[in-house]
């Protein structure tokens, strides 16, 4: 799929916009806080479903109560979502959805500058990278981890009040053991497929010999049936705390650096050469999976790069639709394609 343009209406700071997308490469020129980062935001719920930022209520214009995205791909389809202030609503076909359906979804590689902090960032940020880039491909994860979270919201909840029991979190301990165990599975066997690509494909990049690796670090590694008993070995503890202390919401990716840790060995534009190939990697996995090309979204990456990785991320991308957000130039209100 190709989009041909995306057009918001009170969508944070744009009360009208539309871009009209070059079949290759777009070009969002704009000063910083002028909303460059918004137009991907917008294709990336259209394509995906939700905002990769914020909740519907944080991305109303603070002079509307409604927002509205519409895109138009080069096919003829469209996909329109309206957020009234309360419900968010799909249009396709002619037919209004609550959430955007499977088989109207389409991948997307998404490149943020803060992805170029991923190897020191927190494990919490780390973790909520990998699960978009597994959901991008993978439907059956997608749904364990959304009935996980829900799981784990609905446990903490409960471990907050004065009074419970073990048997008022059963229900909720079999969702978390059954869903976590599952996330925990599929986990183990994407990073053994990204780790099968990252040494060359950094290699490529960096044009040495160096040894890039990713080790996923869990305590929940046990069966569903001890993970079930782990939480309810917890209980007394957790309730004290007012959180969940174990399951796989608590693991971490670490990168490693010719086998030692990359946050403090490899250097700024060796960190850098590790991040675009994750990012080769999640385009190619997506194809390899799905049989798709994604869509890239790139904010502003340009000028975190020096050329040779500009060239690059130009090289390995040219296959597929990119539009890039960049503070270069002057900012009018025409389109830049």
């Amino acid at each position: 799929m190709i989009i041909k343009s995306i057009k918001l209406t009170n969508f944070r700071n744009h009360h009208s916009y539309q871009l009209n997308c070059d079949e290759k490469t777009s070009l969002i020129l704009g000063s910083n806080g002028w909303g460059k980062t918004s137009i991907l935001e917008a294709i990336y719920i259209l394509t995906r479903g939700k905002s990769f930022r914020a909740t519907d209520p944080e991305i109303i214009n603070r002079d509307s109560d409604y927002y509205r995205i519409e895109l138009e791909y080069t096919s003829g389809e469209t996909t329109t979502a309206t957020y009234d202030g309360k419900t968010k609503t799909f249009l396709i076909l002619d037919k209004k959805q609550k959430r955007l359906p499977k088989k109207h979804k389409y991948p997307v590689v998404l490149f943020l500058p803060s992805d170029l902090n991923l190897i020191s960032h927190s494990p919490g940020r780390r973790r909520d990278y990998f699960d978009r880039i597994f959901t991008e491909f993978d439907e059956k994860y997608s749904t364990s981890l959304t009935k996980y979270n829900k799981a784990l919201k609905q446990r903490n909840e409960l471990l907050k009040k004065d009074y419970l029991t073990k048997d008022t979190l059963f229900s909720w301990n079999i969702m978390l053991a059954k869903y976590g165990s599952d996330l925990h599975h599929y986990r183990l066997i994407f990073i053994e497929e990204i780790n099968q690509k990252l040494t060359l494909t950094y290699r490529s990049i960096a044009e040495n010999n160096d040894k890039i690796t990713i080790d996923y670090k869990s305590e929940a590694r046990e069966s569903e049936q001890k993970y079930l008993t782990k939480l309810e070995t917890n209980f007394e503890r957790d309730h004290y705390l007012g959180h969940t202390t174990f399951g796989i919401h608590r693991d971490d990716y670490i990168f490693n650096f010719n086998n030692k840790p990359a946050d403090g060995s490899a250097s700024r534009g060796e960190t850098r050469s590790i991040i675009l190939a994750l990012k080769f990697i999640e385009a190619d996995l997506i194809y390899q999976k799905l049989h798709q090309k994604p869509i890239i979204l790139l904010d502003d990456v340009f000028s975190e790069l020096d050329e040779t990785r500009r060239r690059c991320l130009i090289k390995n991308f040219k296959d597929n639709q990119v539009i890039i957000t960049s503070v270069e130039g002057r900012n009018d209100k025409n389109d830049r394609n």
